[in-house]
C-alpha cells in the first residue's frame, strides 16, 4: 500500500491530489519554488520542501530536485499532477530506477504515446482512423509541400515531441509553407528540446472530444464517456463539458470501444486522455494520447460519480479497477471554466495580490482553487488559478448553474478570465451545443461587430444632440432616439464586457 505521495506540482492540481491524499490517510509532500513558499498547495501538505528559485527550469523541472526529496521525505509515491513534468518519460523512469511508485503510466508507455509520430503508427495498427497526413518527421521543405499537394490545403503542421499548441503552423499554400515550418521547428526546440515536426491535413471547424480512460496492471481497461473541449483560443482549452452535443449513443461507443484500443495497443497503465477530431459528418480522427490526468477531470468526476485520482493510487498501488465497463454511467451533465489570470480582452498575464476572493457554492457547483487572500500569482507559471465546474440534471441546469455561479465569483487584485467566461454562455451557438475549435474568435468577431454598431450609434447621437433636435416624449420620432441610444426593450447596450 502507498503511505506517502510526493505531489510533483503546484496550484490547484496539487490541492486537489492532496485531498484524494487526506480521504485515504495517505501523507502528502509538497516542493515549492521560493515564490511559492506562502502558496496554497504548500500550506495544505503535510510536509513541504523547497527545491529552488522561481523559475522551473531551475525548481518544478529538476527531476534531480524532485527525487532527492522523494529520497529525504521517504515518499513511496509521486505523483506528477499535468503540466510541468507528468508528460516527460524520464520522471518516471527515475522513480523506476529508485523503487518509487509513479502514480501514472511507464517510461516506455508515456514514451510512446508523447512520440506524436509514434502514436500515430501505433493507434493506426490497431484500426483507428488518423487524420491524412504522415507519421514520420519532416526532412525538408521540398517533402512538405509534396505532401501537402497530395492531401491538400490547408494543413497543420505539429510538434512532435509535445503538445499544448506548441510548435502548431497552419499553412494555406505552397509558399507559405518554408518559413511555417522553420518557425515550428524552433518553437519545438524551445519548448521540447525536440525539432521534430510532422503534417497532416486541417480540418475546418472540427470539434475536439477526448475520452477518459483508466487502465490497470491486470489488463483491464474502462473508458469513462467523453469531454468536449472545442472552446479553445490558440490550441488552449478554456471551458470543457460532458458529455459532448456532438455525439450519439453509436458514436460515443465506436469512440470509446477506439480509445480503449489505443491504450491497450501502448501497454499503457493508469488514468489517460485519448483525443479525437470530429468533422461535420461526424467522422472522428485520432489526435493525440496525454499520459496523465488532464485540467478538466472534474467534469467526468461529477458525471460519473468517480474520484480520478483515487483511481490513479489505487492502479498505481498494484490493485484492480473496482468497476467494469457495463457498471460506467451517465448522470446529468458537467461544466468547466478555466479560470485564469489573464486580461478577458487580450488573453494576456495578469499578476498582483488577491485582495478579495468569493468563491461562489451552492448545488451543483465546484471550485478547484490555488488561491487565497494575501497570495501573490506569480508571472513564472502557468497562468490558471482556478477551475469553476457545475453539474446539473442536464446540460440546461449546468449552464444555469454555471451562470450564476460565474456572477458570485469575486476576485479582486488581479484581472481573471471570468468575463470572457459570462461572454461565452451568452453565446448562441453554444447556448445551442452547435460550435466548434473556433467559436472564441467567432466571438470575437461578433463583439467587434457590436462595438462598431454603438460606436454608430453614439455617434448620430452626437450629431442629433449637436444639431439641436429636442424631442419630448410622445412627439413624433421620440421613440427612435431611445432606440439608437440601446435602451430599446427595456435594456441597455453593454460597451464591454
Amino acid at each position: 500500500m502507498i503511505s506517502k505521495i510526493l505531489v510533483a506540482n503546484r496550484g490547484e492540481i496539487a490541492v486537489r491530489v492532496m485531498r484524494a491524499c487526506r480521504e485515504l490517510d495517505i501523507t502528502s509532500v509538497a516542493v515549492y519554488s521560493e515564490v511559492d513558499r506562502a502558496a496554497k498547495h504548500v500550506r495544505y501538505a503535510d510536509e513541504a520542501y523547497e527545491i529552488g528559485p522561481a523559475p522551473s527550469r531551475e525548481s518544478y523541472l529538476r527531476i534531480d530536485k524532485i527525487m532527492d526529496v522523494a529520497r529525504r521525505s521517504g515518499a513511496d509515491a509521486i505523483h506528477p499532477g499535468y503540466g510541468f513534468l507528468a508528460e516527460n518519460p524520464e520522471l518516471p523512469a527515475a522513480c523506476e530506477e529508485q523503487g518509487i511508485i509513479f502514480i501514472g503510466p511507464g517510461s516506455e508507455s508515456m514514451a510512446l504515446v508523447g512520440d506524436k509520430t509514434r502514436a500515430r503508427e501505433t493507434v493506426e495498427s490497431v484500426g483507428i482512423p488518423i487524420v491524412p497526413g504522415i507519421k514520420e518527421p519532416l526532412q525538408s521543405s521540398e517533402q512538405a509541400i509534396a505532401v501537402a499537394k497530395a492531401i491538400g490545403y490547408p494543413v497543420m503542421l505539429k510538434a512532435s515531441g509535445g503538445g499544448g499548441g506548441k510548435g502548431v503552423r497552419i499553412v494555406e499554400n505552397d509558399q507559405d509553407l518554408p518559413g511555417a515550418l522553420e518557425r515550428a521547428r524552433a518553437e519545438a526546440v524551445s519548448a521540447f528540446n525536440n525539432p521534430d515536426v510532422y503534417l497532416e491535413k486541417y480540418l475546418v471547424r472540427p470539434r475536439h472530444v477526448e475520452v477518459q480512460v483508466v487502465a490497470d496492471a491486470h489488463g483491464n481497461v474502462v473508458h469513462l464517456n467523453e469531454r468536449e473541449c472545442s472552446v479553445q483560443r490558440r490550441y488552449q482549452k478554456l471551458i470543457e463539458e460532458s458529455p459532448s452535443c456532438a455525439l450519439t449513443p453509436e458514436l460515443r461507443r465506436q469512440m470509446g470501444e477506439a480509445a480503449i484500443r489505443a491504450i491497450r495497443a501502448s501497454g499503457y497503465v493508469n488514468a489517460g486522455t485519448v483525443e479525437f477530431l470530429v468533422d461535420s459528418e461526424r467522422n472522428f480522427y485520432f489526435l493525440e494520447v496525454n499520459a496523465r490526468l488532464q485540467v478538466e477531470h472534474p467534469v467526468t468526476e461529477l458525471i460519473t460519480g468517480l474520484d480520478l485520482v483515487k483511481l490513479q493510487i489505487l492502479v498505481a498501488g498494484g490493485q484492480k479497477l473496482p468497476m467494469t465497463q457495463k457498471q460506467v454511467r451517465i448522470n446529468g451533465a458537467a461544466i468547466e471554466c478555466r479560470i485564469s489570470a489573464e486580461d478577458p480582452q487580450t488573453f494576456l498575464p495578469s499578476t498582483g495580490i488577491i485582495e478579495e476572493l468569493i468563491e461562489p457554492a451552492g448545488p451543483g457547483v465546484r471550485v478547484e482553487s490555488g488561491i487565497s487572500v494575501g497570495y501573490e500569482v506569480p508571472i513564472y507559471y502557468d497562468p490558471l488559478v482556478a477551475k469553476l465546474i457545475t453539474w446539473g440534471a442536464d446540460r440546461a441546469e449546468a449552464l444555469s448553474r454555471m451562470d450564476r455561479a460565474l456572477k458570485e465569483y469575486k476576485i479582486r487584485g488581479i484581472l481573471t478570465t471570468i468575463p470572457f467566461h459570462q461572454k461565452a454562455l451568452r453565446f448562441g451557438p453554444f447556448l445551442e451545443g452547435d460550435y466548434h475549435t473556433g467559436m472564441v474568435s467567432e466571438i470575437e468577431h461578433t463583439e467587434t461587430s457590436e462595438h462598431i454598431e454603438i460606436a454608430a450609434m453614439a455617434a448620430t447621437i452626437v450629431a442629433m444632440a449637436e444639431s439641436r433636435v429636442d424631442l419630448q416624449p410622445g412627439e413624433k420620432g421620440a421613440g427612435s432616439q431611445w432606440r439608437m441610444s440601446g435602451r430599446a426593450n427595456g435594456g441597455l447596450y453593454r460597451i464591454g464586457w
